[in-house]
């Protein structure tokens, strides 16, 4: 049976006017993530009530801190829980994924199926908007399974009668990700040199963390979000290789690009990976560096009337301390 339980931090005052109007609550999945974390503070700021679904655990939920949402307790795939999450609320944020978990991940039990269960409970609670976060590169026939995987959820979606917004994204970053402070550790723990897969020539568009939560955001009083699904990143293509020399230069560090055949680093990440090693990148991580992962450079400035940040001026969490 589903709980409902109370995470209480900083009171904040209400105004008048959210007062007087009735306020729409949102149900975000993947709340404990990089990116759930970061788009939980920014509804903290507006007047939409949070409640987050909470996987069942013995766990005490990794939630923001000094910030109350209420939480649902519940599996994506207990659609009885599901149903008793969704009452009275408006809007959902799909962000839950197993990717983070590797090898060790079960894709077609969340990714896939979860989110069917999830889509169907939101049609049945009469939910206004459906948000989903994909990945540039998702393709049902797509050879790496993280890929397949997110196809197939947004095909649930999109065959569903919801107001649906599907975001597939470039790769995303900020202190704390499992991208460019993955990276800093690498850079960090191996000395002389750093790893390329093959040449380092695969093309990235990543975008900085804030620019996807307000986007995420913004899109709720966009009209031209719905029933739409967007290819976003931000303002620069760069090649992998680009990327760790820039890294490096803030990070005021030398090390030695060498290449790497691919097969090679996907055998010692997987091998790391089942006998759970403290890595710092999973099998996934190599999948979406395997072919380039760019978008149009015009989508976030034309539709979300941002202008994204530049990989080098947001990555001042890497300097070291002095």
């Amino acid at each position: 049976m589903p709980a409902s339980l109370e995470f209480k931090g900083d009171f904040r005052f209400i105004s008048e006017d959210a007062i007087m109007r009735e306020m729409k609550k949102i149900l975000l999945t993947g709340a404990t993530g990089f990116i759930g974390k970061a788009l939980t503070r920014h509804f903290f700021e507006t007047d939409y009530e949070i409640r987050v679904l909470i996987q069942p655990t013995r766990k005490s939920p990794d939630l923001p801190k000094g910030i109350s949402v209420e939480a649902a307790v519940s599996s994506l795939n207990d659609p009885r829980g599901l149903r008793a999450a969704l009452v009275d609320v408006d809007i959902v944020y799909h962000l839950a994924s197993q990717e983070a978990l590797g090898a060790r991940g079960n894709l077609l039990e969340i990714d896939i199926q979860g989110t069917k269960n999830l889509v169907e409970a939101a049609q049945e609670a009469g939910v206004d908007r459906f948000f989903y976060l994909s990945h540039l590169g998702a393709d049902r026939a797509s050879a790496y399974p993280l890929m397949t995987a997110k196809a197939i959820a947004e095909d649930h979606i999109q065959k569903s009668d919801l107001d649906y917004t599907i975001l597939r994204t470039g790769i995303v970053y900020g202190p704390n990700d499992r991208f460019s402070t993955a990276l800093a550790q690498m850079i960090r723990f191996i000395p002389l040199i750093f790893p390329l897969p093959d040449q380092g020539d695969t093309l990235l568009q990543p975008l900085w963390i804030e620019d996807l939560a307000n986007i995420l955001t913004w899109s709720l009083d966009n009209p031209k979000t719905k029933r739409e699904l967007f290819e976003i990143g931000g303002p620069e293509q760069l090649s992998f290789r680009d990327i760790i020399i820039t890294m490096l230069d803030v990070m005021g560090l030398q090390r030695h690009p060498v290449s790497f055949t691919t097969p090679l680093i996907r055998f010692g990440t997987v091998f790391a990976d089942y006998l759970n090693l403290p890595i710092p990148t999973n099998i996934f991580w190599l999948d979406y560096l395997a072919t380039n992962r760019t978008c149009s450079l015009n989508t976030v400035p034309h539709v979300f009337n941002l202008l994204p940040s530049h990989f080098s001026k947001r990555i001042e969490y890497l300097r070291p301390l002095e």
